[in-house]
């Protein structure tokens, strides 16, 4: 959704329309795509309340999930794919959350509420014996604490189902029972499996001794991963810190609320920690993280669900507090206007030029379309429970962004090697720069290489591995290498508007394998500087001794279109990104790609593919490749 703007009039109309009609009529009024400039003076686009959002807007489109479900049952397709294969394993657990909001949104003297009740038992009569894991019991169990406050669990689950989900919701299927060490999961199951056990005791399904060795376990874990700057490693100690290393304190305090536990001090300087990473990274389109894994729509609510935690434990300002509820109706009404597909009755991770994790497979649609509902769903309700019924999101976010920092380093560790995040704000463009490292099974993959990225403007794809913006060298005997994983003595400066990025690798990444292997035969000195409108990288490489490369091999896969060429540059006469050009390399080509597989994003296709490469290298001397980009401010 492209940034609008509308004259004062508008405004006034949406104003008088909320005072008049309720916020419904103010919601049709400033949704329209007029744009008037009769007074000269610009204003930015005037948002609804959240809550008015949701109810508009989310609630109608469970509705049709509820019926499709109940009419279609196992054999229910969406956009032409089967829901119920088995092989999304947590769908019942979504199911029972997403539908969950129909009963405890409805009046209980309306017609429908009794048409909701009698689907749900029946919906969780169908499901109960389908694959339900991890995070599907999670869901499952937050959806019956939910029904049992609102004195519904026993008239929306049949007793026969409700025993059988007391057997089958279970956290010890995927936690060993004798250290309380999770089965060959990531790190954040952690909180997945506390949430469960404190939920079953919750329940009075089991005492909440275990729910309390969990919970020292999760914490234990997070301090010794997380180090002196408070963001959790993906991985036991590899180093790895994405969306989740900022996210995932964000959700452990959504259970202690969730489950009436008291968030301590040490869990609220760690939300401020992550709190500090999104505010310098907020904007007007509602955007959210645009690198590592599980981004697209998943990266916009990670933003929505650490904002409204801080926001309810009093974490942020009260002037912070107004601008993340503003963000909040952006991502939210970007979630209406850009993710979900009303051709295809769905959200859309998957087709027309977008793409997603495999882990996010579009097997998964339907629980897609549950889950990202909830958690757009749970966290407006807590704008409401904080006293933001019906407000319309302030006038004063545009304002406020442009007095944010112009840049921000994020540490996440030092020491043997430095993991950070620079963060650079240039008119509307937001770039990170992280310098993460994919660990196990990413460390090769586009989305976590020490590249910029910008939402719909500079992006990777996830789950491969072309080298987008990073040098590929091939040796004579097949090794491949990367300048990825292992980064040390990052330092950056500030000059003006120019911010300027240093490290060193004295080892690089060998590829081919899960895990990164360090290959010390080439070592790379970088050098970035990013300025208005424009980022250029110099990397210098050294061989330890006459290394033979058969060939060196760089890519960008751009949005922008209508591309020409001269020499080893690349001018383009439509998009954000108007000119590439590299040194270093010998010869450089240009085609039309048109989002043809691997070359999309989690927003959309790529349209230009610009390669750079040279062909049998000795590097007996230093080897200095260099690219520069320049965009639209």
């Amino acid at each position: 959704m492209k940034l609008k703007t509308y004259a004062k009039s508008v405004i006034t109309v949406a104003i008088a329309a909320t005072l008049a009609q309720g916020a419904v009529a103010a919601h049709a009024a400033v949704s329209s795509t007029l744009e008037l400039e009769s007074t000269g003076e610009k204003h930015a686009m005037v948002y609804p309340p959240l809550n008015q959002i949701i109810g508009d807007e989310f609630l109608p489109k469970l509705d049709f999930f509820f019926e499709k479900i109940l009419t279609e049952g196992e054999g229910l397709t969406l956009d032409g794919t089967q829901a119920f294969t088995g092989k999304d394993k947590f769908l019942p657990g979504k199911i029972a959350i997403g539908l969950s909001y129909l009963l405890l949104n409805t009046p209980q003297d309306s017609p429908q509420f009794e048409r909701y009740l009698q689907g749900y038992r029946d919906i969780a009569d169908i499901t109960i014996d389908k694959r339900n894991e991890t995070w599907g019991i999670y869901y499952y169990m937050s959806a019956l604490n939910r029904l049992k406050q609102a004195g519904l669990l026993d008239k929306a689950i049949s007793q026969e189902t409700l025993n059988k989900l007391k057997e089958k919701t279970d956290w010890r299927q995927f936690v060993n029972q004798e250290n309380f060490s999770l089965i060959d999961l990531p790190t954040n199951y952690y909180g997945v499996a506390f949430s469960i056990a404190r939920l079953r005791y919750l329940l009075g399904w089991e005492d909440k001794a275990d729910s309390e060795k969990l919970l020292q376990k999760m914490m234990d874990h997070y301090r010794a991963y997380s180090g002196e700057y408070g963001f959790s490693d993906e991985t036991n100690g590899q180093g790895r810190f994405d969306r989740y290393s900022i996210l995932l304190i964000g959700e452990i305090c959504q259970r202690f609320i969730e489950t009436g536990m008291e968030v301590t001090p040490q869990m609220k300087q760690w939300l401020r920690n992550s709190v500090d990473v999104i505010l310098v990274r907020l904007n007007e389109e509602g955007h959210g993280f645009s690198y590592g894994r599980s981004i697209g729509a998943y990266g916009d609510t990670s933003f929505l669900e650490v904002l409204s935690a801080a926001a309810y434990l009093d974490v942020l300002t009260p002037e912070e507090k107004d601008m993340a509820y503003a963000f909040a109706a952006r991502a939210t009404e970007r979630y209406v206007d850009f993710w979900f597909d009303e051709e295809m009755q769905s959200v859309n991770l998957w087709d027309k030029g977008r793409t997603t994790d495999a882990y996010r497979g579009k097997h998964r649609i339907l629980g897609e379309n549950l889950s990202l509902s909830h958690q757009m769903i749970y966290t407006a309700n807590l704008w409401k429970e904080m006293g933001y019924k019906d407000k319309i999101p302030t006038n004063d976010f545009e304002d406020w962004l442009e007095e944010l920092p112009k840049a921000a380093v994020t540490w996440f560790a030092k020491g043997d090697y430095d993991r950070a995040l620079v963060t650079y704000r240039d008119q509307g463009h937001v770039i990170s720069l992280p310098l993460i490292n994919g660990g196990k099974s990413k460390h090769d993959q586009n989305p976590y290489y020490p590249i910029p990225f910008s939402n719909g403007m500079l992006e990777g794809t996830p789950d491969e591995s072309y080298p987008q913006l990073l040098p590929r060298f091939t040796l004579g005997d097949g090794t491949e290498l990367i300048p990825a994983a292992f980064i040390r003595n990052v330092e950056t400066t500030r000059k003006g508007d120019t911010v300027t990025v240093t490290y060193r690798q004295d080892e690089v990444d060998r590829i081919g394998e899960r895990n990164p292997i360090k290959d010390d035969r080439l070592t790379v000195d970088t050098r970035y500087e990013l300025s208005p409108g424009q980022i250029t990288r110099e990397d210098t490489y050294q061989a330890t001794d006459n290394l033979d490369v058969s060939n060196i091999r760089m890519v960008f896969a751009s949005f922008s279109e209508d591309a020409s060429v001269e020499g080893n540059t690349v001018t383009f006469g439509e998009g954000d990104v108007t000119t590439f050009s590299v040194t270093g390399l010998d010869n450089c080509q240009v085609e039309d790609i048109d989002g043809q597989p691997p070359y999309r994003s989690p927003v959309g296709p790529m349209q230009t593919l610009f390669t750079c490469e040279s062909a049998n290298v000795n590097l007996g001397d230093p080897l200095t490749i260099s690219w520069t980009v320049k965009y639209t401010q």
